[in-house]
């Protein structure tokens, strides 16, 4: 019998989305074996993503153990992937996308960002977020806050923050959807590659036969196509986690349709582009559409943006 080994981070999350790889293969014949680790970005709590570095952050402990063959596949957040892997690696399936939603969530039942009458605090370790809020809802402020999201929940009932602005299907797998104060339109707050799917990792050294066998069992072909277009924006600004930019791809029949955009970290610039076309040319509207935000003054916002992020940083 076949065996796969997954590799996952130790978060109650990241281990929601391995037990359902897991159960998809075992329901296939495929006997598991699931090792758990922390990453840089589970370790490091008390800075930013952004002043982290997004490369690798929540992948590269992973990455160690899929090279020297302990791990057959990784399992992740498709978000949290790098706009490109390092050499020797890829992205073999993606499972189906479950809502892609930004929502709010607060123990106010009454929490509204419409008020502009009181203050208003709101957690986000994520800078598109905090751009996002500045450019819809100025009058509110935003603290970064990190960890998992029972650990995010806590720090907010302990008085850090009236609200915490979170991806939708994080919410739904955890089981927390009563306590969803808001849930933020897509055409507004356009979220970030791949929110709401999760991708598998393997190394390309990866046999044939066990490729194969997780495409099989795992791989959703309208997700794989929306994200070769939403990875093909993000490459082509060089980007990651640690900038504000935004993409979703839709899918109608054969015709793939995308919104894209970059925003400042003040939320006063929105460099923001669409376009349509045939599914099979997914991956190349995505560049474009990257091609055409940088000429339309992305390239310099981009700069500026990282200009800022190095101050900050210093």
């Amino acid at each position: 019998m076949m065996k796969i080994t997954i590799g996952s981070r130790k978060s109650k999350l990241a281990m929601w989305q391995t037990y359902y790889v897991e159960e998809r293969l075992k329901a296939a014949g495929i006997e598991t074996e699931i090792i758990t680790m922390e990453t840089k970005g589970d370790k490091v709590l008390n800075t930013s993503i952004a002043k982290i570095g997004s490369k690798g952050v929540f992948t590269e402990e992973l990455e160690e153990q899929l090279a020297d063959g302990t791990l057959d596949i990784a399992v992740h957040s498709a978000k949290d992937m790098p706009s490109r892997l390092p050499e020797g690696f890829e992205l073999i399936a993606f499972t189906e996308r479950e809502k892609a939603n930004d929502v709010l969530l607060s123990h106010q039942a009454d929490l509204s960002l419409a008020d502009t009458g009181k203050k208003i605090v709101i957690g986000t370790s994520s800078v598109r977020r905090r751009a996002l809020l500045a450019l819809h809802y100025p009058h509110v402020e935003t603290v970064d806050i990190r960890g998992n999201l029972q650990t995010r929940i806590k720090k907010m009932k302990d008085g850090l923050c009236d609200g915490i602005m979170l991806a939708y299907a994080g919410v739904y797998r955890m089981e927390l959807s009563d306590m969803i104060v808001h849930t933020f339109p897509e055409n507004q707050f356009v979220p970030p590659v791949g929110q709401g799917c999760v991708a598998i990792e393997a190394a390309a050294g990866l046999s044939a036969e066990k490729r194969s066998a997780v495409r099989s069992c795992l791989n959703n072909v309208d997700s794989e196509t929306i994200l070769l277009a939403e990875r093909g924006f993000l490459r082509k600004l060089e980007g990651g986690c640690s900038i504000p930019a935004y993409a979703l791809a839709t899918l109608a029949g054969d015709q793939i349709s995308m919104n894209a955009g970059l925003v400042s970290l003040d939320g006063r610039k929105n460099i923001t582009a669409s376009q349509s076309g045939a599914r099979t040319e997914a991956e190349r509207i995505g560049t474009e559409l990257g091609t055409r935000i940088l000429e339309d003054g992305g390239r310099e916002l981009l700069a500026e943006i990282r200009s800022q992020q190095a101050a900050d940083n210093a």
